[in-house]
């Protein structure tokens, strides 16, 4: 089975009022979070979809992290650019470059129990989180999306999504502000 991750990383971040990706936290921009975390998923390669100019990093080693660059903010556009460089393959775990704190290992937890299901994704009191792990039959919806719409506005609509519920807020956590940076970096 073929696997790959993506780290969407187009956005403009404007309610951060310049670039977030590029914020420092932990020592490192906060993109790189969100990467460390896709490449110790399950995966055989890790595709980032940054705009231009972004810096993503070098990844040396296993998995292969591939870079592509996208003009558009769209989200669809993003999701489609990514799963078009995936290339064959029967699952996607999609992570955001503004996520710092997803659990390392929660990809892996959720892989484990999509089995048939349309996709699998972490759920903490009861709100749906990140990162999303989608089937086969989930990647052949991507195509149709269109605007700003992502892999949420499909999964709104199944019944056949497993949910694995845990303790960690990371699931939810994410930066759209300095503050938020600011609150995260102290909490974790």
């Amino acid at each position: 089975m073929t696997r790959a991750a993506l780290v969407l990383a187009a956005g403009s971040a404007r309610r951060f009022g310049s670039d977030k990706l590029s914020a420092p936290f932990r020592g490192e921009p906060l993109l790189f979070q969100a990467i460390r975390a896709a490449r110790a998923a399950p995966v055989d390669r890790v595709i980032v979809v940054a705009r231009p100019g972004l810096d993503c990093g070098t990844w040396p080693g296993a998995p292969a992290t591939a870079v592509v660059r996208v003009t558009s903010e769209a989200l669809s556009a993003s999701l489609k650019a990514g799963l078009t460089a995936a290339g064959e393959i029967e699952t996607l775990t999609v992570f955001l470059g503004d996520m710092p704190l997803v659990p390392p290992d929660l990809a892996a937890s959720l892989a484990a129990i999509l089995d048939d299901s349309y996709a699998a994704m972490p759920r903490q009191g009861g709100k749906p989180g990140h990162p999303v792990v989608l089937s086969r039959r989930a990647l052949a919806d991507i195509p149709g999306l269109q605007g700003d719409a992502g892999a949420g506005k499909l999964l709104r609509s199944r019944d056949d999504v497993v949910f694995l519920d845990c303790d960690d807020a990371g699931i939810h956590a994410d930066v759209d502000r300095p503050d938020d940076l600011e609150r995260l970096a102290v909490s974790s």
